[in-house]
């Protein structure tokens, strides 16, 4: 079986469609669809549903990605000198990077800095959702993706990185004008008195902390919607109204009174990070070492 063909293949498998496929391998779309079709032939199967917006593979296609992407990628490796980290070998290997960017530009990249001077460079991604981040790395575009969700399929490989803890917060006028009425225990009804600051409409960060605490829906819609937990952070110290966030994001915060924690639950509501490369890639050393160094950071200091 010819390689190129299987490695079009893959890369269709991941990509999910023939265009996206064709400009990550640099063909033109008829190259792509006709290297399939020589495929199928030769398998006597087909591999591919054309839809009208791209392609699903079929059960021959999962089974051959899941055997032979893993082997193809370990090829990558074989066929490129100078893989290993190694300052006095001159050789720079890219490690392309994709999460959320609050957690990935305080957390992430500090934990990378150190495998500059060994001969990695790093291009970074910031997706807004963890479903485009996954969609990213299985289509190529990624070498390791932070998300806050598990894949499933095989193709991706996810190990847990670390928790986060969610808190919730207000400025300290806010904090001290509520403080009699949650005193007295009706904490959902007072709550939804504040205005809300929040990433998103759908409010993702108060609706998990409502359903986990309170195990209710909140009542109130956004009144500041800002798309990075940092300016959510800002907003809610002036004094926008109330908001959750991760408690690495705000420590220094609360230390100094910037903001208050409204509540302290027995059982703070949590969010877990996932490492995730192709099944496969962690045979490539740079892709390697950024994953040791990430779980050896959490470990260390998260």
């Amino acid at each position: 079986m010819d390689l190129a063909l299987l490695r079009t293949f893959v890369t269709v498998h991941r990509a999910g469609s023939f265009t996206r496929a064709a400009t990550l391998l640099g063909l033109s779309q008829p190259a792509v669809t006709s290297q399939i079709r020589t495929l199928e032939r030769q398998l006597g199967r087909p591999l591919f549903l054309r839809r009208p917006r791209g392609v699903t593979p079929t059960t021959m296609g999962d089974e051959l990605a899941h055997r032979a992407a893993p082997h193809l990628d370990a090829l990558v490796e074989i066929a490129e000198a100078g893989l290993d980290l190694d300052e006095e070998s001159g050789v720079v290997r890219t490690l392309h990077l994709a999460g959320p960017p609050e957690f990935t530009s305080l957390r992430v990249l500090p934990a990378l800095t150190p495998l500059i001077g060994q001969g990695l460079a790093l291009r970074t991604s910031f997706a807004g959702n963890a479903g485009e981040t996954l969609e990213g790395l299985a289509a190529g575009h990624h070498d390791l993706a932070i998300a806050t969700a598990r894949p499933r399929g095989g193709l991706l490989t996810a190990t847990p990185l670390c928790d986060e803890e969610h808190v919730l917060v207000a400025a300290p006028g806010w904090a001290a004008r509520l403080a009699p009425q949650l005193r007295r225990g009706r904490h959902s009804r007072v709550l939804e008195q504040l205005p809300v600051v929040e990433v998103h409409e759908s409010l993702p960060f108060v609706t998990r902390y409502w359903s986990a605490v309170f195990d209710s829906p909140p009542a109130a819609a956004a009144t500041v919607i800002a798309p990075d937990l940092r300016a959510v952070r800002d907003s809610t110290a002036a004094g926008a109204g109330l908001a959750v966030l991760p408690r690495y994001l705000c420590e220094r915060d609360l230390a100094s009174g910037r903001i208050v924690a409204l509540l302290e639950p027995d059982v703070p509501p949590l969010r877990t990070y996932f490492l995730v490369v192709r099944a496969g890639t962690l045979a490539l050393p740079h892709i390697a070492r950024a994953h040791e160094e990430l779980l050896r950071a959490a470990a260390a200091d998260w």
